[in-house]
């Protein structure tokens, strides 16, 4: 399906028909040759002048109806200002064609969009997401390369042509146009204007073309992924610079709380850092408004496997932002141990290991949850803890904090509020400044993936800090996107402000 160009013509009710306006001469022209034929002799003096006043009469009358009809015109051209005209076929009088003259009703807003360049269908699936601001033209900046790949967008490195920034331009892709894809990409760009937060990635400007149904986010360009860094066999982080990374994190998820955002899909590649050590979370495509007072059906099919909470595997449709910090809990820990903590390959197993290491939940949460594929996952046997055995070298008061985030019952993960005032923030050695980080060569994601293709071609990969080769690990591409694409996935509402607008997760 291609795209809609903005060059369509806008056409809407209502109608302003010249037939029915030749319809009506008509009737008056029949009217008064009636009158004229009316009566003879010595009153004809008489009755032609009495035609001729009621001509006159009835013009006066036709021109007060036609200036009060220009007046009502001007002020609906005032409204729908910019908008096109459309010409169309609107019947017959007498065999001749005539046409109807539409003026669009379209809201003011969407009209002064079209005007300002916005593209017409990107003003009617996302209006409000791009209110009061202007497009950037693609030909601002220019590509230098790619810098990240996900399911649903492409990032690059990019220049501002005319100031010589360097800047990250995240290519929005469309799945042939669907509507879902566009609100998807709506509700990104209304919940990114929303939020404002140091730790959070500021979107700066939108690119977009009038032939062209893609579109471009521009961003600050950030060095950096904690993907990227933690993989880096060079690398490894002090206890500070953890509680710096961490502090910074939760402030993010804490404002984004705050405001009733969930982001739903935390993880290392997600997380973004500049040379001067400042942590942004980023990538909202998935991200969600929460209603307290509105019952809401979400879908399960959110958050990178390796990061995904228990109750999103079993197939929760009713969850809060506990879900965020599941995923924080799984970061924090590949900070302290350099390396991602639950690697599963598929649903079953990223469970099995969950459970294995933090425990199932008791009898009586299987119970009262009630989770779609409860009868399926519940394990035949209890598993118990074993966090504090694998990890008792990391110090007690982040193995509290962990033990808390990555609780199996969403309610015991606390909130990012009280994470920030734990004990792990207020004990020695505090968090270290941004400023004092190490500065660090490029680092993210796909340059990971590059150095374990490279490693694995040499026959072998190293462990880090150590010279033992062992057997190449599985590319972690296909991991590492979130598993969000399923036939059966639950619809769910999407919120824009105050629309409801229903939506399925594809």
């Amino acid at each position: 399906m291609g795209c809609i160009s903005s060059k369509q013509a806008v056409s809407a009710s209502p109608d302003f028909d010249i037939s029915e306006a030749i319809e009506d001469d008509w009737s008056v022209i029949s009217a008064s040759s009636i009158k004229q034929r009316r009566g003879s002799g010595g009153a004809s003096v008489k009755k032609a002048n009495k035609v001729r006043k009621e001509r006159k009469e009835e013009k006066e009358e036709k021109e007060k109806d036609k200036d009060k009809e220009s007046e009502e015109e001007e002020e609906e051209r005032k409204d729908n200002e910019g908008l096109e005209l459309q010409r169309s076929k609107k019947g017959s009088v007498n065999g001749k064609s005539t046409f109807s003259v539409r003026f669009g009703n379209l809201h003011k807003v969407e009209a002064e969009q079209i005007i300002a360049g916005w593209p017409s269908w990107l003003s009617a699936a996302a209006g409000e997401a791009i209110h009061g601001w202007l497009p950037l033209r693609a030909d601002s900046f220019e590509k230098l390369e790619k810098i990240g790949q996900g399911t649903y967008s492409t990032v690059y490195r990019a220049r501002d042509v005319e100031t010589g920034r360097i800047v990250a331009l995240k290519k929005v892709r469309f799945d042939n146009f669907q509507p879902e894809s566009v609100m998807f990409m709506s509700r990104e760009i209304t919940i990114l204007r929303r939020l404002d937060h140091p730790n959070i990635m500021k979107l700066e400007g939108i690119i977009t073309s009038r032939l062209s149904c893609s579109i471009y986010l521009v961003f600050e360009y950030m060095e950096h992924d904690l993907a990227g860094l933690v993989s880096c066999p060079d690398i490894k982080f002090s206890v500070a610079q953890v509680k710096c990374y961490m502090q910074q994190l939760l402030s993010a998820i804490e404002h984004c709380h705050l405001l009733g955002v969930m982001h739903r899909d935390i993880k290392a590649s997600n997380i973004l850092v500049n040379n001067e050590g400042v942590l942004k979370l980023a990538d909202f495509g998935l991200a969600n408004i929460l209603r307290p007072k509105h019952k809401q059906i979400l879908t399960s099919r959110v958050v990178t496997l390796w990061y995904r909470p228990p109750e999103l595997i079993l197939g929760s449709t009713s969850y809060g932002v506990s879900v965020d910090l599941w995923s924080v809990g799984c970061v924090f820990a590949e900070l302290l141990i350099g390396k991602p903590l639950f690697k599963g390959r598929t649903e079953v197993e990223q469970l099995h290991k969950i459970f294995k290491l933090c425990g199932s939940p008791p009898d009586e949460y299987w119970k009262k949850s009630k989770f779609p594929h409860a009868a399926m996952f519940k394990p035949h046997h209890p598993y118990e803890s074993t966090l504090r055995e694998r990890f008792r070298e990391f110090p007690t008061t982040a193995l509290n904090l962990i033990e808390t985030l990555l609780s199996v019952e969403p309610p015991k993960r606390g909130t990012a509020s009280s994470a920030l005032i734990s004990e792990f923030f207020n004990t020695k050695p505090y968090a270290c400044e941004p400023s004092s980080l190490p500065k660090y060569p490029p680092n993210k994601e796909i340059d990971a993936k590059c150095r374990e293709e490279a490693r694995r071609k040499t026959g072998g990969v190293g462990v880090r800090g150590s010279g033992v080769l062992r057997k190449p690990r599985r590319s972690r591409t296909s991991l590492q996107e979130p598993n969000s694409t399923s036939k059966f996935a639950v619809t769910e509402v999407l919120f824009h402000s105050l629309t409801i607008i229903p939506a399925v997760i594809i």
